[in-house]
């Protein structure tokens, strides 16, 4: 007979490994009634049953086919019936409390001046910190590792849109016209395809117009104006060696190689290789085989891809994982501005809007870092500049009559867009968030197609307290 399950918390369980009959059994239903589990859609191996638990921790295990099972991927402990898992659910006194997640209205800017920001935090950060620890370390290693686990077992596939386009360059391509492509195709990066090679054999990104940018601007170049016109992706890949200085011990250069995943290669080794390589994404290549003469590119892997299966298949279990209740401000992760008193383990770059394109650039580059918060005096969010945004100099040939040292950056961010103020802000290139945000708020909002950070403000006044980016996250996760 099914255990009833009328109130409590939803909690999802899942078992991947099929049978005919399967259910589940535990100690919110005395360990003698039971839950039925059933199929998943599309996946006839995969059960999984929703559970109206009460707040606190519980053990269960699995019925499958009359026999006890549990799940090696998942956490074992000993107790009355043998090994089992545990669960906790959120809620219980002494515990967490579930933060409410607002609901993001489709269209939305995530502006701090919408009804999801203007919400009153209750929460002081002294008991934020306090909550951190009443939870134990090791149900943050449990959250981390049922994360782990669910991307070890998920493939590149699941990545793949049901319909789409990815964009490749040709080698042969003139630099001029590549980076042209990629500011009217709105994307910042491509793979790059050689025809004599028959093969995919580097990206081109916005960081490699930025260090053309510098390269033209500099008084010892080497590369001029008319050059470029004719200068192909592939002379410029070249080029690109001698100015990084990549020489072995025998003074030969390294070209660097292409950065790929295969299509059955899973999540989480992919989110590795991606912090790994430094890289915002990863070529999904299916090499050849049989009649095929070349491989096949089928996307392009980012961490904002892995962000959204993660968000969406623990989307209605959080209560299990408390990690992801926790507000952003408890969680040792992302680039913060110290308080008073405080040390900064990493500065957190910002810039005023008067301040020099070139400035911008050689921050850019220097520190190894994809946007910059533009800020006023007060440091109050104003705009972001990112890297993708030098690909608007290629409209029209701007770069060709810039001085990066006398161009500001306010003026670099009017290039290609309508100023919505006297500084060209714009909410919807400015992503945000507040620290006391829940940690699954922020990963929904970070899974979103273009969006790779979010800047940390305060409410009303958006005075910039942290930036927290794709790759803090993954950092934290898999650590």
């Amino acid at each position: 007979m099914a255990y009833a399950r009328e109130t409590g918390i939803p909690t999802r369980f899942v078992w991947p490994y099929g049978g005919r009959s399967v259910h589940l059994c535990g100690s919110f239903t005395g360990w003698s009634g039971h839950y039925p589990m059933t199929p998943v859609e599309g996946c006839p191996t995969v059960f999984q049953t929703i559970c109206n638990l009460p707040p606190g921790f519980h053990q269960y295990k699995f019925i499958v086919d009359g026999e006890w099972r549990h799940d090696a991927h998942l956490p074992i402990v000993s107790g009355n019936y043998g090994e089992v898992h545990t669960v906790f659910v959120g809620g219980e006194s002494g515990c967490v409390p579930p933060i409410r997640i607002p609901e993001i209205q489709p269209g939305s800017n995530m502006d701090v001046d919408n009804e999801a920001f203007q919400r009153v935090v209750k929460v002081s950060d002294g008991a934020l910190h306090e909550a951190l620890s009443r939870l134990p370390e090791t149900d943050l290693e449990v959250s981390c590792h049922r994360i782990a686990v669910f991307l070890s077992t998920r493939k590149a596939y699941e990545l793949l849109p049901e319909s789409g386009k990815v964009i490749a360059l040709d080698v042969d391509l003139p630099v001029k016209q590549a980076f042209h492509i990629l500011h009217e195709q709105g994307i910042p990066t491509a793979p790059l395809w050689d025809f004599c090679k028959g093969e995919f054999v580097g990206v081109l990104s916005a960081l490699d117009f930025i260090l053309i940018i510098r390269e033209l601007g500099s008084h010892g170049s080497n590369l001029t104006e008319e050059e470029l016109e004719t200068h192909t992706i592939s002379a410029w890949k070249e080029t690109k060696l001698y100015l990084s200085r990549q020489i072995d011990g025998n003074e030969r250069l390294i070209p660097r190689k292409l950065v790929h995943v295969e299509p059955d290669e899973n999540l989480k080794d992919i989110a590795l290789k991606i912090l790994d390589n430094n890289v915002a994404t990863v070529p999904v290549i299916h090499s050849s085989s049989g009649d095929a003469l070349f491989p096949q590119l089928l996307h392009l892997a980012s961490l904002s891809g892995i962000l959204k299966c993660i968000c969406r298949y623990f989307r209605h279990s959080s209560g299990s994982l408390p990690l992801l209740q926790l507000p952003i401000c408890a969680i040792p992760l992302g680039t913060w501005v110290p308080r008073i008193g405080e040390t900064a383990r990493r500065p957190l770059a910002m810039l005023r809007p008067s301040a020099s394109l070139g400035a911008a650039l050689s921050l850019l580059v220097q520190a190894q870092i994809s946007s910059i918060p533009i800020v006023d005096d007060n440091d109050s969010l104003l705009d972001v500049y990112s890297r993708s945004d030098i690909t608007a100099l290629a409209e029209d040939k701007v770069y060709t009559h810039i001085n990066l040292e006398e161009m500001t950056v306010h003026q670099a961010l009017q290039l290609g867009q309508e100023p919505l103020s006297p500084y060209g802000f714009s909410s919807q290139r400015c992503h945000m968030c507040l620290r006391s945000d829940p940690l699954l708020l922020v990963m929904e909002r970070l899974s979103k197609p273009g969006v790779r950070r979010l800047i940390v403000v305060e409410a009303g006044s958006k005075r910039v307290e942290g930036i927290i980016a794709l790759g803090d996250i993954f950092r934290f996760l898999l650590r």
